[in-house]
């Protein structure tokens, strides 16, 4: 027994020093490649710009060398140089000094035009509204300019200020206007009121800057007027910092609970991520509306409800970014925003959808299979997976917008219809109670018309490819009548299509009024009416059998 537990004594240091040995090596030899590439790189720089032929753009070329690096790993990891520090700053804060608007370009025109002021800020407490012309910035004429370049020139530090010339839609004299940048920070929670049987409804647009502190004021304010539900919103909210959807689970969820882990290489990388305080809204029944715009934070949030069986996860799977980033200072003022860990919800899984370390040969990636993925198991006993997003406890697609809207809204003939109404109504109904009538519906038809709009209809793309593949196959001769007869049935036919489409067209047309006369809320509440998922979400949090139905694992009898 002696020579046993001393042999186990001289094999174990024995053993941990060769693994040492190779660790020290392996890392010696990456610290070589790193200095052996970084010595190759300066030479080539140092040549090019010695010999190459014309004189080169040494920040460019650098540039477009770092990036072209950094995209070789995740879409994910990006260098910010001095001069684009403005925008990585709104990346972290949600904030940027401006004028608060949103500008859109005309194509046919080559002009940049307000496309949606928010309420309260520079643009719209100057008077501008959407339709107006920017002509001018100071001495420096727009017309022309993309939207981006019109867009940095608007933007500056908070308290500078310069001269906008404009045209309104309805005049041609051009309007000299005065404006004071000042710090724009976006709205965290984009909407919130009551839904009817006291259902509470609370839309979160982004976990950048403090959403936590907006959501409780909302959620509190909810809390008041005697909520019995919840619905939390989080489609297309493409997520954020970590510690914000940690603090606002915290508000449903015990103290001492993991919201997410994250795991990186570098162990310093690895951290837990638990709730604090005793919750505000312990009880209170909640439905998470998530799609394919929800990612990172959103995914964290609703991984979260769903792995500690705490709210009814619907819509369609999530993006499906299981990524962390970290920001690292560079020399001159640069910064780099590299991926550093993956984060994993509490049951354990990682929603990462596509695994950047094993590209394609074509340098393409693709989604990991479900036939890879892991089966883990929520607080309760039921069965998520990982490796592809949040898949939703109850799925449910968003109507698809047909295919004519797709190129109304490109060629803007819902954005100048509106400017033209708002020109002869002073006002409308509130949000909640106005609708496009017969009588607007028909001078839309008439203005889409008088402006010759034509789309391309899918269904002709497809029946081209139809006729090429028969005459490849030698069925052309004998399908001909078929194929024609056919091809009458799908004719382009503007004025059918308006009033086919007439209901889509109209709740799109509707959005882009309310916007003008009450800003984004009116937007949105308008864009809730009819909203299929959120009134499925309604439905299960009234009928509380069927919420904690949902909520409990499947009997052996109900696995398929």
């Amino acid at each position: 027994m002696k020579k046993k537990h001393f042999g186990l004594r001289v094999l174990l240091p024995t053993a941990v020093i060769l693994a040492s040995l190779v660790i020290f090596t392996a890392a010696s030899n990456q610290n070589f490649k790193v200095a052996q590439n970084i010595s190759i790189f300066n030479s080539v720089l140092k040549n090019v710009d010695l010999f190459y032929v014309d004189t080169i753009n040494v920040d460019k070329t650098v540039g477009t060398g770092i990036n072209a690096m950094l995209n070789s790993l995740d879409p994910y990891t990006t260098y910010f140089p001095a001069e684009d520090d403005g925008e990585l700053q709104q990346l972290l804060k949600n904030t940027y000094g401006g004028i608060g608007s949103v500008i859109t370009y005309n194509v046919k025109n080559k002009q940049t035009l307000i496309a949606e002021p928010y309420e309260g800020m520079p643009a719209q407490k100057a008077g501008l509204k959407a339709g107006d012309v920017l002509v001018k910035i100071d001495s420096v004429w727009l017309k022309g300019k993309t939207s981006s370049e019109v867009s940095k020139m608007l933007r500056g530090p908070s308290g500078t200020g310069f001269t906008l010339y404009i045209q309104h839609p309805d005049k041609n004299d051009t309007v000299a206007i005065p404006i004071i940048r000042r710090n724009i920070e976006l709205p965290t929670v984009s909407y919130y009121g009551m839904r009817k049987d006291s259902i509470g409804y609370i839309q979160l647009s982004t976990f950048t800057g403090e959403p936590a502190k907006a959501f409780r004021k909302a959620l509190m304010s909810l809390k008041e007027k005697g909520i019995k539900g919840l619905v939390i919103d989080l489609r297309n909210n493409g997520g954020g910092l970590v510690d914000q959807a940690v603090e606002i689970a915290n508000y449903f969820i015990p103290a001492d609970k993991v919201i997410a882990n994250t795991k990186g290489r570098d162990k310093r990388m690895n951290s837990s991520y638990k709730t604090t305080q005793q919750p505000i809204a312990l009880d209170l029944p909640v439905a998470v509306l998530v799609n394919s715009g929800s990612a990172s934070a959103s995914e964290i949030l609703s991984g979260a409800f769903q792995d500690l069986d705490r709210g009814v996860i619907i819509g369609t799977r999530t993006f499906g970014k299981g990524l962390v980033q970290s920001t690292r200072r560079l020399p001159y003022g640069g910064t780099l925003k590299v991926t550093t860990a993956k984060y994993y919800t509490p049951s354990g899984r990682c929603v990462q959808a596509i695994d950047y370390s094993h590209r394609n040969e074509d340098g393409s990636v693709g989604r990991i299979p479900d036939s890879l993925t892991h089966v883990f198991h929520t607080s309760a006993g039921r069965e998520v997976r990982d490796g592809g997003g949040i898949t939703p406890d109850i799925k449910q697609e968003a109507p698809r917008m047909p295919n004519i809207l797709y190129y109304m809204v490109r060629d803007q003939i819902f954005f100048n219809f509106a400017t033209t109404y708002c020109q002869a109504h002073d006002s409308i109904a509130s949000p909640e109670k106005f609708e496009i009538d017969d009588a607007t519906y028909e001078a839309f038809k008439d203005s889409v018309i008088h402006a010759k709009f034509t789309y391309d209809p899918q269904s002709k793309k497809i029946l081209e490819q139809l006729k090429e593949a028969a005459k490849f196959e030698g069925y052309a001769k004998d399908a001909a009548p078929e194929l024609k007869a056919l091809e009458t049935k799908l004719t382009h036919n503007l004025k059918k299509d308006l009033d086919i489409f007439a209901t889509p067209i109209k709740k799109m047309l509707a959005i882009e009024i309310a916007k003008r006369y009450y800003y984004q809320t009116g937007g949105i509440i308008e864009t809730l009416k009819n909203d299929s998922i959120l009134m499925r979400a309604e439905n299960i949090l009234k009928d509380q059998t069927a919420y904690k139905k949902i909520l409990s694992p499947k009997m052996p009898s109900e696995k398929k």
